[in-house]
């Protein structure tokens, strides 16, 4: 009997990449990806029951990192919050912005393909919906630290949508704009003047 071809996923894997990001998730071909790999349409569907799972597992790193380290900074707010130490929850330092642009350019292609590539795809929406998530838990936090006298502003929902909405937008720019890393870093200097969340919440 012989082994299966363990060069092919990494091969299929590759080209649709390459194909994502040259194409987008709507214009991409799937006989394109399969002749740029050199394998056949069927070796491909063993593997991938087509676009959108193909397009899937290329983006699934980067929305595992997001979700771990959204997890853990979660964990850390709710920590200080126990401890009433605020002054580092929220904390839009310079050092803070830049510990996320690295992040974001660890997982460079992932993110370019979520931000850029996904129209068509159930990703195409990634911006806001990664926002509408990031609001819900902050309405937690914030009714959470405001009921224990800690906040001393409450904001409505639609409120810190709007906020996180233009917050994350600033940050996302220098992926969607192919920026190199050393300039993205370089700009966090001036991002970090523009949001003071302390003062936004009432910390």
């Amino acid at each position: 009997m012989s082994l299966p071809d363990s060069s092919i996923d990494p091969r299929i894997i590759t080209s649709a990449k390459n194909e994502f990001l040259a194409k987008g998730f709507a214009e991409a071909s799937l006989r394109e990806i399969c002749k740029n790999a050199g394998v056949t349409t069927g070796a491909l569907y063993k593997r991938f029951s087509g676009k959108e799972a193909l397009f899937e597992a290329l983006i699934s790193p980067t929305l595992q990192a997001v979700e771990t380290l959204v997890s853990q900074t979660e964990q850390y707010d709710y920590e200080q919050l126990d401890k009433n130490q605020m002054c580092s929850v929220w904390d839009s330092s310079e050092k803070t912005l830049k510990g996320i642009m690295e992040f974001l350019y660890e997982h460079y292609d992932g993110f370019r393909l979520l931000l850029c590539y996904a129209e068509g795809s159930v990703y195409s929406d990634f911006l806001n919906d990664f926002v509408a998530d990031h609001t819900k838990r902050t309405m937690v936090f914030t009714e959470t630290a405001y009921q224990k006298k800690i906040s001393s502003i409450r904001l409505e929902e639609d409120e810190i949508h709007m906020i996180l909405t233009a917050y994350w937008s600033v940050i996302f720019e220098p992926i969607k704009h192919e920026l190199p890393k050393e300039k993205a870093l370089q700009y966090c200097n001036t991002i970090a003047k523009l949001f003071n969340w302390q003062a936004v919440f009432g910390f």
